[in-house]
C-alpha cells in the first residue's frame, strides 16, 4: 500500500497580500467609474454642453496631448515621494476635474478640466503599475494579469450602467453618469490612503548600511536603448486603435458585414481578456520567457491584419467570419503584448529609477492614443492592402524589439525568477 499522501490543491493566492487585494478593489472601482464616463463623454459634450463636432475633436486632442505629460511626471514624483501619497493626490485631481466639468459649459474651461483629468488619468495608470511591481514582487506578471482582468470587468460594468442610463435620454442622466465618475475617484482616493507603502528599491538602497555612496539616479531620457524600446512599444499598442476606431469604420464603410457586428466584436474582446489574460500570464513569468513571446505576438498581428483585409472580399457571412477572426487575433495580440510589456518595461529599468523609467514607458500608450486613429484611418483609406501593411509593420516591429532588447537583458540579472502560476 502506498504511503504517499495526496494533498488537496489550494487556490493560488492573490500576489501582494492584503495591499494587493486592496489595489485590485481600487482598480475595479476606478474602471467602473471610468466606464460610466468614457462611453458617453462625446455625447455629453455634444448634447449637454452643445459643442460642435470640430469643438469636441479639438477638446479631445488638446486634453490628450496634455495628458501625455502625466506619465513621465507621475513616475518622477513616485521616485521622490511616497507612492501612495502621490497616487492619492492624483486620484483627488481626477475627482476635482470631473466635478468641475459639471459646473460649466464654457469651452475653454471644459478643455482645461478635461486636460487636468487626462493628466491625472495617465499618471495614475503608471503609478498603479509601479505599485503592483513593488507589492507583488516576483509574481508581478500574474498580479498584472489579474489586475487587467478586474479592470476589464469594471469597464464592462460601467459601460452597461451607462447604456441603461442613456435609455432615459435626459440631461439629468448624463449629469448622474459624470457625478458617478467623480465619486468613484473619491472612493478610490479613500481606499488608496489605506494601502501600505510598498518598498522602494531606491529607498532600500539609500538606507542600507552596506550601500555605496548615493549617486544621481539614472535618467531614462539619456538611455537610448530604453527610448528606442518605448518607440517600438508605441507601435505595438496600435491594437487599441483597431477596436476603438478601425473595426467600426471598416464595418461601416468597406465590408458587407452588418453594422451591429461592431459592438459585438468589442464584447468578444472584453470576454476574451477576462477569460484568458490570467491563464496566458503563465507563459511570461520570466524575463526570457516574456521576450520570447514577441515571436508569436508578431504572428498574431500579421494574422489580424490579413484577415481584416480579406473581410472586404466576400459577402456578409464571409465578412462576418473573417472580421470575427481578426478581432480574436488582435485580442490575442493585445493579451500577449500586455504580458511582454509588463515584464520588459520593468526589467530594462534600473531599480533606483523605476518610477522615472515606467513614466517614460507610459508615453508609448499615451502617444498611441494620438497617432493610432490616424494610422487606422490611413489603412482604411488604402483599402485591403492598407490593413495587410498595417499588420505586417507591427509584426516586423515585434521582431525588431525582440532583437533590440536581447543584449540589454543579457547584461541584467533576471528580474523575475522562474515561478509557477498554475492553480495546482
Amino acid at each position: 500500500m502506498s504511503t504517499t499522501r495526496r494533498t488537496a490543491a489550494r487556490p493560488k493566492r492573490i500576489p501582494g497580500g492584503r495591499d494587493g487585494r486592496r489595489m485590485l478593489a481600487i482598480t475595479l472601482v476606478d474602471r467602473t467609474g471610468s466606464g460610466l464616463w468614457a462611453t458617453v463623454s462625446v455625447l455629453y459634450f455634444t448634447y449637454v454642453s452643445h459643442l460642435s463636432v470640430a469643438q469636441v475633436g479639438t477638446l479631445a486632442a488638446i486634453a490628450g496631448a496634455i495628458g501625455i505629460a502625466g506619465a513621465p511626471l507621475g513616475g518622477r514624483l513616485a521616485d521622490r515621494f511616497p507612492l501612495t501619497r502621490v497616487l492619492t493626490t492624483l486620484q483627488l485631481l481626477r475627482a476635482l476635474a470631473s466635478f468641475a466639468l459639471l459646473t460649466t459649459d464654457n469651452y475653454v474651461l471644459l478643455i482645461a478640466f478635461s486636460a487636468a483629468g487626462g493628466f491625472g488619468d495617465r499618471a495614475a495608470n503608471v503609478l498603479t503599475k509601479l505599485y503592483a511591481t513593488r507589492v507583488a514582487g516576483p509574481d508581478r506578471i500574474r498580479y498584472q494579469a489579474i489586475s487587467r482582468t478586474v479592470a476589464n470587468a469594471g469597464w464592462a460594468l460601467g459601460g452597461l450602467a451607462a447604456a441603461g442610463a442613456l435609455a432615459l435620454g435626459t440631461t439629468a442622466a448624463y449629469h448622474w453618469l459624470l457625478l458617478g465618475d467623480a465619486l468613484s475617484f473619491v472612493a478610490v482616493a479613500t481606499l488608496t490612503v489605506r494601502c501600505g507603502e510598498p518598498p522602494s528599491p531606491q529607498r532600500v538602497i539609500a538606507t542600507s548600511k552596506d550601500a555605496p555612496p548615493a549617486s544621481k539616479p539614472q535618467n531614462p531620457w539619456r538611455d537610448r536603448i530604453y527610448l528606442a524600446y518605448v518607440a517600438t512599444e508605441t507601435v505595438l499598442f496600435l491594437d487599441d486603435a483597431v477596436f476603438k476606431v478601425g473595426l467600426p469604420l471598416w464595418i461601416a464603410h468597406a465590408s458587407e458585414a452588418p453594422h451591429g457586428l461592431a459592438p459585438l466584436l468589442m464584447v468578444l474582446n472584453n470576454v476574451m481578456v477576462v477569460a484568458l489574460q490570467v491563464p496566458m500570464a503563465r507563459f511570461g513569468t520570466t524575463t526570457t520567457a516574456a521576450r520570447n513571446l514577441l515571436i508569436p505576438l508578431s504572428a498574431a498581428f500579421a494574422l489580424g491584419g490579413t484577415t481584416l483585409a480579406l473581410s472586404a472580399t466576400g459577402g456578409a457571412v464571409t465578412a462576418t467570419v473573417l472580421l470575427t477572426a481578426s478581432a480574436a487575433a488582435f485580442t490575442m495580440a493585445e493579451m500577449l503584448h500586455a504580458t511582454v510589456s509588463w515584464e520588459l518595461s520593468v526589467a530594462l529599468a534600473p531599480g533606483t529609477a523605476q518610477g522615472a523609467y515606467l513614466g517614460v514607458h507610459g508615453l508609448a500608450q499615451s502617444t498611441q492614443r494620438s497617432i493610432g486613429p490616424l494610422a487606422v484611418t490611413a489603412a482604411i483609406a488604402t483599402g485591403p492592402l492598407g490593413w495587410t501593411v498595417f499588420g505586417s509593420v507591427i509584426a516586423l516591429t515585434c521582431v525588431i524589439q525582440h532583437r533590440m532588447v536581447r543584449e540589454p537583458l543579457a547584461r541584467t540579472p533576471l528580474s523575475v525568477p522562474p515561478v509557477t502560476v498554475s492553480e495546482h
